[in-house]
Parts: structure tokens; C-alpha cells; sequence
């Protein structure tokens, strides 16, 4: 995944490590150059230390240079390649099915598509930055520094094994608990986001400091698991810098010896200092590459499983098909991931073409389940839902979509305009379609008064409309593109009985062609269905119109009286 978004920035990679080798070798002629300096300077040659520090500072010169322009380049890339992979991996959530985004969760998610593309982000800027450079620099560094005193080649084996030592029993204790920071970052961003979108709830029943405890525990265990890592790392670096300093000091004390024989010694012993502190600055950049590198296999893990799962439902590439509005469920069985017994079980009926159809039942019998596998949301485990005589399976999403609509009980609304969301139903409409379908769901007379009427803004999720608006600005958009069928899941249950009275007539009225399928908790809104499917513990147990069932079935008849003394009260 990494690899191919690369391929897109080959030539600036290239750019990269061109300037990466002209950065180490300018870090690496400065300590020659400054031996030479301090010979001349122990000689008092004058010339010597014009010429050689002019030298000094055009090579300084090209490293900075090159240092500044590697730093743009690798922003490049790294920022490139984190756009490239966030943007795919949102494409491959589009192709999600619902059953899909239920097993990663809409939090975990986002989680995924920001905080882990920019742990890769932070990888890749630092593999150009600093994976390139270090190497090359450790590399070049010893080969200098044992030129430079090859009495010494064994101290920087020592130097090098030991700081080795040391940052293996660090790391392994650190990287079990590199994990557990996506898990705690997953885990805190899902109480925030629940707490901010159930904040009403929060505010009426006085939750703020059961919230703020739940939420400060995960932070805490956050914080304390940064702090582990923080104290890890600022151990390492002390330790690293004594046992290099240690080394530096016992190099002093050998070469204190040779300097009444040879006074280049001094020059010699100036670089050799300098080529161990660039050994020792290259193994901890390697330590501090290990934690982001730990940190960004994890997220590279986790950007994968998105990338790798396969959709829970696909679509035939089958032609564009013209069908009718007929429905079949056909023994069909249906049960949610995870749960134990299913929520459908052998459901069997059929819906004639135009037919204004109710589902009626207790809480939790299926009604809503009913609706989504309608519109094919999700697919049944056993049985068959047909559409103008057609398998869902075997009809084509553009087709799907153009026959079959749902309208569900909670609105959702996306930033944009209201013309914008009503769209969302049929890509082409004009001003005209627009309105025709906002005047059936009764939402012309509240966005004819708006200021910029159908260009007025949405904020996010609608919060600048009430429940009620928000349910008929979704039903216009559910019946703007003329469906074959149009299913309506307690999509009215915000309104007042005038509104809805209104809604219905005007759906009869408008869409006489249109099948309707009306999920209802009341049963005055669908008494004048031409069917009444009712649902009962997953079964369908009656079916008839408002007299039949009355007659007929206890549970609707138990409903109906129910529902009849309450209005009456």
C-alpha cells in the first residue's frame, strides 16, 4: 500500500536520496576539514587556515542547502503519499455495505483515516529525512574515524556494541506498548464522539461528570502509557550520551600520550571526537525511527484491514434494467453479525405494483430490518427479496437505486444546501423537480420563507432545523427521482398529525405509480393501506387490511385498542 502510493513520487524519492548523499557527505569532509584547520593553527600557517576554512564554509554551505531543499522534497512525498492513501482508503469505505461499517465501526474509522495516515505520514517523512541519511552517516563515519586515529578502531566497536545493548532492552520492553496506543486513541475518540452526539441527552439528565469520568479514565490510561514511552526514551538518550562521552574520554586519555611526539594529533583526536558523535547520533535516530516506525506498522496494519476487506455485499454488472414496483420476500431469514438469533425468520409475502402497503408490529419485531433489505442495505442469510420479479442479487446498483427509495425514521442531513441534500435523490433535478418534491413532503411552505430558500445552508447533521423539517426535507429527497418504490421507515414519526395527514395525501395523490411501503409504530398512518403486514418477535403472523386484522389478529387488534384508548384519554 505504501510501496505503490511511492511509485506515484519516484523522481522526487530519487531528488531525495541525491540530496540525502550530499548532506552525508558534507557532515563528513567537515571534521577532515577541521583537522586540517587546527594543524594550521598549531603551525600558525596563516594561508593554510584562509584556504582550508574557506573551504570549510562552502561545504557547510552546500549541506544547509541541501538539507533545506531534502526537508521540501520529503514534505512532498510524505504529504503526496498520505493524501494518496487517505483518499483510497475512503474510496474503499464507499464500496463498504452497511454490514461492513457495523463490523469497523463509524468511529474507528475515522480514527483509521486520520490519526493512522498520519502516523505513516510521519514514517515516510522521516524515512527521507532521516532512514536515508542515517546509513550512510554511521557507515561513512566509522570508515572516516578509523582513518582518521586506526589505533582506535576497537573503542568504536565497543561504543557501538554497548549503545547497541542498550537500546534492544529498551525497545523490547517499549514495543508491546506501541499498540495499545491505537487502541486507547480508538477507544477515547468514540467516547467523545457519543458524549458530543448524545449531548442533549448528557445536558438533560445531568451526565456531564460520569462523561467526564469515563472520559478521563481512558485518558489517563493514555497519558500514563506516553509516559512510559516518554520515560523510556528519556533514559536511552542520557544513557547513549554517557557511554559515548565515556567513550571519548578513555580515546583522550590513549592519545594523551601521543601529542609530545606529534602535534596533528590534536587535529586527528578533534575529528575522531566528531565522527564517534555522528556513530552515536545516527544509532538514536535509529531508536527514535524504531518508536515511529512501531508506531506506523501498526497504523500500516490497520489502513490494510480496510484496504483488504472485501465488501459484504456486491453489485452485478448487469445492463440497466426498467422495473416495476412489485415486491416478493420469499421464505427470507435475516440475522444482524454477531447476534445469537435472527431478527427475520422465514418472512414470505408479496406487494402488487402500486400497492400503498403498511408494516405494523411491537418494538423490536423487525419492522425496520424489513425496510432495509428492501432497498438492499444488507442481505438476507436464506430466502429471496425480488423487485419487479427480479433477485435484488441480480440487479444492478444504478438500477437499485433508481427503482427503490427509503426515507429512514432518523434524518440525516450533510453540510451543504438543502438543494444540495435533495440531490442526493436525483443527481440531475431542476429547481422545478426540486420543489415538486418538496411540496409533497410539506417542506415548500418553511423553505419558500427561508432567506436564500433551496440555497439556504445545512449546518452539520441539520442542526439548524428541527426534527420535523429534517424528516420532510428526507422525504422529498426519498420521492425527487419518481421511485418504483419508496419505503418509508417511521419517517413521519416527527411530524404532527396534520403534517403527516398531509405528507400521505399528498403522496397518494402524486406518486399514484409509486409502491409504498409504510414501517409505522402508529397505526393510524397506514388504516388506509391497501395491506397491513404485521411482524411479530421476526415473524409475520397476519396480513390483511385495518377490518381484516381487526377481525382477525389478536396482536394487531391488542395494538390497535392499545393504541385507540390512548387517543381517546
Amino acid at each position: 500500500m505504501v510501496k505503490e502510493a511511492l511509485l506515484r513520487y519516484k523522481w522526487y524519492a530519487l531528488a531525495s536520496i541525491l540530496l540525502v548523499a550530499t548532506v552525508v557527505m558534507t557532515t563528513l569532509l567537515q571534521p577532515s576539514y577541521l583537522k586540517e584547520v587546527l594543524t594550521a593553527v598549531l603551525m600558525n600557517d596563516q594561508d593554510e587556515i584562509f584556504r582550508v576554512g574557506k573551504w570549510l564554509l562552502v561545504i557547510a554551505g552546500i549541506g544547509l542547502i541541501a538539507g533545506m531543499l531534502n526537508t521540501i522534497v520529503a514534505s512532498k512525498i510524505a504529504q503526496g503519499v498520505s493524501a494518496d492513501i487517505r483518499e483510497k482508503t475512503f474510496r474503499k469505505i464507499q464500496s463498504f455495505s452497511y454490514a461492513n461499517i457495523e463490523e469497523f465501526n463509524a468511529g474507528n474509522l475515522v480514527v483509521r483515516m486520520t490519526n493512522d495516515v498520519t502516523q505513516i505520514q510521519n514514517l515516510v517523512m522521516m524515512s527521507f529525512t532521516v532512514l536515508l541519511r542515517v546509513p550512510l552517516l554511521f557507515i561513512g563515519a566509522f570508515i572516516m574515524a578509523v582513518r582518521t586515529l586506526p589505533e582506535l578502531w576497537w573503542m568504536i566497536i565497543v561504543m557501538v556494541i554497548v549503545i547497541a545493548s542498550i537500546m534492544a532492552v529498551v525497545m523490547k520492553h517499549m514495543g508491546p506498548r506501541f499498540g495499545k496506543f491505537q487502541v486507547f486513541m480508538d477507544k477515547m475518540n468514540g467516547i467523545a464522539k457519543e458524549n458530543l452526539r448524545g449531548i442533549r441527552v448528557v445536558k438533560s439528565f445531568v451526565q456531564e461528570k460520569n462523561q467526564y469520568v469515563k472520559f478521563k479514565e481512558t485518558s489517563n490510561d493514555l497519558l500514563n502509557l506516553n509516559l512510559f514511552i516518554g520515560y523510556g526514551f528519556s533514559i536511552l538518550q542520557p544513557i547513549m550520551m554517557f557511554v559515548s562521552f565515556m567513550a571519548i574520554f578513555a580515546s583522550l586519555y590513549l592519545v594523551s600520550g601521543m601529542v609530545k611526539d606529534n602535534l596533528e594529533v590534536v587535529g586527528s583526536f578533534t575529528s575522531f571526537m566528531s565522527y564517534l558523535m555522528q556513530i552515536m547520533f545516527s544509532i538514536i535516530m535509529v531508536s527514535f525511527m524504531g518508536m515511529n516506525a512501531a508506531r506506523a506498522a501498526i497504523s500500516i496494519k490497520r489502513i490494510n484491514e480496510i484496504l483488504e476487506t472485501e465488501p459484504a455485499m456486491t453489485f452485478v454488472d448487469n445492463p440497466n434494467e426498467d422495473l416495476v414496483g412489485s415486491i416478493v420476500f420469499d421464505n427470507v431469514s435475516f440475522t444482524y453479525p454477531h447476534d445469537a438469533e435472527p431478527t427475520l425468520k422465514n418472512i414470505s409475502f408479496e406487494i402488487k405494483s402500486g400497492q400503498m402497503v403498511g408494516v405494523v408490529g411491537a418494538t423490536g419485531a423487525g419492522k425496520s430490518t424489513l425496510a432495509q433489505l428492501i432497498p438492499r442495505l444488507f442481505d438476507p442469510q436464506e430466502g429471496t427479496v425480488s423487485i419487479g420479479g427480479r433477485d435484488l442479487k441480480e440487479v444492478n446498483q444504478k438500477t437499485l437505486r433508481q427503482t427503490v427509495s427509503i426515507v429512514l425514521q432518523k434524518a440525516i442531513l450533510f453540510s451543504g444546501t438543502i438543494a444540495d441534500n435533495l440531490r442526493q435523490g436525483a443527481a440531475g433535478a431542476n429547481l422545478d423537480q426540486i420543489e415538486r418534491a418538496a411540496g409533497i413532503a410539506q417542506a415548500k411552505e418553511f423553505i419558500d420563507r427561508l432567506d436564500e430558500a433551496y440555497e439556504s445552508q445545512v449546518e452539520e447533521r441539520g442542526n439548524n432545523f428541527s426534527g420535523g423539517q429534517k424528516q420532510r426535507m428526507s422525504i422529498a429527497r426519498g420521492v425527487i427521482g419518481n421511485p418504483k418504490v419508496l419505503v418509508l421507515d417511521d419517517s413521519t414519526s416527527a411530524l404532527d398529525a396534520k403534517s403527516e395527514k398531509l405528507v400521505q395525501d399528498a403522496l397518494n395523490h402524486d406518486l399514484k405509480g409509486t409502491t409504498t411501503v409504510i414501517i409505522a409504530q402508529k397505526i393510524s398512518s397506514v388504516v388506509k393501506a391497501d395491506k397491513i403486514l404485521v411482524l411479530d418477535e421476526g415473524r409475520l403472523i397476519g396480513e390483511g387490511t385495518h377490518a381484516e386484522l381487526v377481525a382477525n389478529n389478536d396482536v394487531y387488534r391488542e395494538i390497535y385498542e392499545t393504541q385507540k384508548g390512548k387517543e381517546e384519554e
